[in-house]
């Protein structure tokens, strides 16, 4: 929904009103974001059912993981933090600006990943051709030759998604996913109705699926934005002469492009070190520095499918925040006072959503393990639900971290400083690196996510210490501190509440005579510690007078609300 321009241009937006404006964001994005990853829940249990922990399953999320990167470094962060702040001012003070800034990136990035795209494909058909590769290793490649071609598709829709979200239409950009996830799912459907025999054949349809999808995402973005955004001929002239009214802000927005990627993407860039040492036996082999591998063919199948569930949360929450508030953090970026309240209550909001996600992901996950990938198929068998559980319990101490470093680097991207993340996120993936090669050999794949785990803590902790001298803000006021302590406590409350549940239930189940082993029997026992833990957590953070709760349900300014007309949804 378009803001009116009185509330875009007013710098005496209430305190109150703007907060408003952040909570029915979070509502629009976090709503469809769900929707989203429940399609993508459904998604990743088809093609688990299909290809289990097997080598197949290591080979398909592989080849997804490298388009998967740019998806979430462009989609869900770096270009979009590099180009937003310089759209949201030319929007606001030269819509006509802003308009003309659009068109040379997205010909820019266009141009540019096309190229890319087209130097790694023929890459890899020379290995193909001219190399010796095993055929474990072949599969892979030519896995990843469908999918590469999303790159481009996925850059271009995360910059239309940057202009939409600017012009406060969150709709389109947070439930083009479901399109993804729809066409991956009708794919999978048809090897389950034998339309497609082999599983083979099954990757290659899902995986060309996910292509189509991602250039529907496109076309579908660029209609809503027609009149605004289109592709033309770039010139130098608009690139590198300074006279030009979109030369500056194109080279300012290239210059931060790089370190933006490097500071927003640390989970990102560590994921994809997870899955180069997960595939360790299938493309380089079965030694790792002149030792066995302490991995094996199913390591990066359990690892890339247990990441999507602790994904879950932080995608519907974590990151629908941080698009949220990141607006108006760039908008806000010459008003000290609105910006610290802005960076303030977005830290209070994350952390109200992702601490208990922490506590509960890390309770649950044998439960939630079985439920998504066990079942009659046994695609994965006991030992590989054995590990997944281990390598989720290595991920979940993290949430709460990556959550709140979404929110914190857009802080820094705001105040258009993007060295210091930068420079604290190179830190961070030589720590996990090193900790990836350490861990490996005691705790095999789970050390993986230890290592991650361990990294965003780190960065997050250098980043809040840090924010004084480099934002002139210092986000953990007496006030800040106070309300962490008390969702804390609301947590832990939550926590108690389910432990007792889990206590409870052989006696429960014992009484209605119900095998433990059963997959039903730990899907319900799934389902009431959710709701459990959901109702204790609300009314603990009520008895505590947490505001948070009240933020998320608060109306967005009257002058504000209304239907997207381009969208179609409503913003509250």
């Amino acid at each position: 929904m378009p803001i009116p321009s009185r509330i875009q241009t007013d710098s005496q937006l209430s305190d109150q009103d703007a907060t408003g404006l952040l909570a029915a964001a979070v509502r629009v994005v976090s709503g469809l974001t769900l929707l989203s990853r429940f399609a993508g829940l459904a998604r990743d249990v088809i093609t688990a059912r299909i290809f289990g922990d097997s080598l197949l399953g290591s080979a398909f999320r592989a080849a997804y993981a490298l388009p998967n990167l740019f998806r979430r470094l462009f989609g869900e962060g770096a270009l979009s933090a590099a180009f937003i702040p310089q759209y949201a001012l030319l929007h606001r003070d030269a819509p006509q600006r802003a308009k003309a800034l659009a068109n040379v990136i997205v010909a820019l990035l266009t141009l540019t990943t096309s190229v890319l795209t087209a130097l790694i494909m023929m890459g890899l058909f020379i290995r193909l051709q001219f190399f010796p590769i095993t055929a474990d290793a072949a599969l892979s490649v030519k896995l990843i030759i469908l999918m590469i071609p999303m790159m481009p598709a996925v850059c271009i829709a995360a910059i239309l998604a940057g202009v939409l979200q600017t012009q406060n239409k969150f709709a389109i950009p947070a439930a083009a996913p479901i399109l993804l996830n729809l066409f991956q799912i009708v794919a999978g459907i048809l090897y389950y109705f034998a339309v497609i025999e082999s599983k083979t054949t099954a990757a290659y349809a899902i995986g060309a699926a996910a292509l189509l999808a991602s250039w529907a995402t496109v076309a579908w973005s660029l209609h809503a934005l027609r009149g605004q955004v289109a592709w033309h001929k770039i010139t130098l002239r608009e690139l590198f002469n300074p006279s030009t009214t979109t030369g500056e802000s194109v080279r300012r927005v290239l210059a931060s492009f790089l370190p933006v990627v490097l500071g927003l993407g640390t989970l990102q860039l560590n994921t994809m070190l997870d899955t180069v040492i997960a595939m360790w036996p299938v493309w380089i082999g079965p030694t790792m520095f002149g030792r066995p591998t302490p991995l094996d063919a199913s390591s990066n199948a359990i690892i890339s499918y247990t990441q999507t569930l602790y994904q879950f949360p932080l995608g519907v929450f974590g990151i629908a925040v941080a698009t949220a508030i990141f607006p108006l953090l760039s908008s806000s970026s010459d008003k000290p006072e609105a910006f610290a309240t802005h960076l303030r209550r977005g830290l209070r909001l994350s952390l109200f959503i992702a601490l208990p996600a922490t506590l509960g992901l890390m309770l649950v996950r044998h439960d939630l393990v079985s439920s998504v990938f066990g079942g009659g198929s046994k695609t994965f068998k006991d030992e590989g639900l054995a590990r997944a559980a281990d390598v989720l319990m290595g991920f979940a101490p993290g949430v709460w971290a990556y959550s709140l470093n979404h929110v914190m680097t857009r802080a820094f991207y705001a105040k258009g400083n993007t060295t210091t993340p930068m420079r604290v996120a190179i830190g961070c993936v030589l720590i996990n690196l090193t900790l990836n090669l350490t861990l490996i050999w005691s705790l095999k794949e789970a050390g993986l996510a230890w290592a991650t785990a361990a990294s965003a803590t780190v960065q997050l902790l250098t980043l809040l210490i840090l924010a004084p001298r480099h934002l002139g803000v210092n986000p953990l006021t007496r006030e800040t501190v106070v309300t962490f302590a008390k969702i804390g406590l609301a947590a832990l409350v939550m926590s108690g509440a389910v432990l007792a549940l889990q206590r409870a239930a052989p006696l429960v189940q014992e009484t209605l005579h119900l095998k433990p082993d059963r997959w039903l029997t730990g899907t319900l026992r799934l389902g009431a510690c959710v709701v459990v833990g959901a109702g204790t957590y609300a009314a603990a953070a009520k008895l505590l007078k947490l505001p948070e709760l009240r933020w998320l349900t608060q109306r967005a300014p009257r002058a504000t609300r209304g239907a997207d007309t381009t969208s179609g949804m409503s913003f509250d």
